[in-house]
């Protein structure tokens, strides 16, 4: 070989490791912007366990134990964001999360919509780790959403555009933030804790809603309250009881085979919010059964997503 075509070799193998590089940072970079922790220093209704955090990783990863709740932050180009979030309550019967099939993934499929995603890590009321554990997800809940307004402007989120959207446990979650908000607390010395939890909107994926109606999911009911439950209890979180005229418009999107949480759980929570003349959105699918996620390649099942957008789209015109 000529020097001539060894100076070209080495050339033309620098500028492929360049561009191997180079693809391995974005592939490296690519994911959550942030990963914040919800609370600074102490965290509240907490006790110290020495237990820690454990993750599964098989076909879906499950998360269980969580010790320190936190948020992962998935931000939308720029270019192309709508100002809306959302953020996202992964389900698991409050036994465990479903992270990347009702988190991670949903988080990315509205990045590609100009939705920012932020998928919420919460404690869990089965692991001996919180004071009062049915006040645990809902305390998280509220956390995440006043931290997301109050990042809003340096993430490019409208604080008038932010949503909640919850899937199966993570849907009664959702929707008990979306019945159990405040305005904040201005005299609070915590900047996070002077803003709103109160969700702009919600997104109901098979939610479990009612723990009182025959329809109940019986496994998150107890995991939340226990099998003995305060019968007080058990109706302060059925949340088709507790919509208000301030809560929020809705998205439900629930399976008519689904025989774990049944879909009559989607259809009291939509007569809830008529009832108050509150605007709502319902979808029920032929197929699907209970955890679809995205719906995989089921076109018909995964066709709840082009809906979702377009309905988030309604919403953002309507705000203009």
């Amino acid at each position: 070989m000529s020097n001539k075509e060894s100076i070209s070799s080495r050339i033309f193998l620098l500028k492929t490791a360049v561009f191997a590089v180079f693809v391995i940072l974005n592939l490296v970079s690519y994911g959550q912007d942030y990963v914040l922790p919800l609370y600074k220093g102490e965290i509240p209704n907490s006790k110290k366990t020495g237990q820690k955090e454990k993750i599964a990783k098989s076909d879906i990863i499950l998360i269980s134990n969580v010790q320190d709740p936190d948020i992962a932050v998935y931000l939308p180009s720029k270019r192309f964001a709508t100002g809306q979030a959302v953020v996202i309550c992964p389900g698991g019967g409050y036994w465990v999360l479903a992270y990347d099939l009702e988190g991670t993934d949903i988080a990315r499929y509205l990045n590609s919509i100009g939705v920012a995603g932020i998928v919420l890590k919460y404690r869990l009321p089965t692991y001996g780790n919180c004071v009062e554990p049915h006040k645990a997800p809902l305390m998280d809940a509220q956390r995440a959403m006043r931290m997301v307004r109050s990042n809003a402007k340096s993430w490019n989120i409208d604080s008038t555009k932010i949503g909640v959207m919850g899937f199966s446990a993570g849907g009664h979650l959702a929707s008990t933030l979306g019945t159990h908000f405040d305005y904040g607390n201005k005299n609070s010395t915590d900047v996070v804790e002077q803003q709103s939890c109160r969700p702009d909107f919600m997104v109901l994926m098979y939610p479990v809603i009612s723990f009182t109606d025959k329809c109940t999911h019986t496994g998150s009911r107890d995991a939340l309250l226990g099998k003995d439950a305060d019968p007080t209890l058990i109706t302060y979180y059925s949340n088709e009881l507790q919509v208000q005229d301030d809560t929020p418009p809705a998205f439900l999107v629930h399976a008519d085979n689904d025989n774990g949480v049944p879909d009559e759980n989607s259809l009291l929570m939509y007569q809830a919010l008529r009832k108050k003349k509150i605007s709502a959105e319902l979808h029920i699918l032929s197929e699907g059964e209970h955890g679809f996620g995205l719906g995989g390649q089921n076109n018909h099942i995964s066709a709840w997503s082009n809906d979702l957008k377009l309905w988030l789209g309604w919403l953002n015109q309507k705000k203009k």
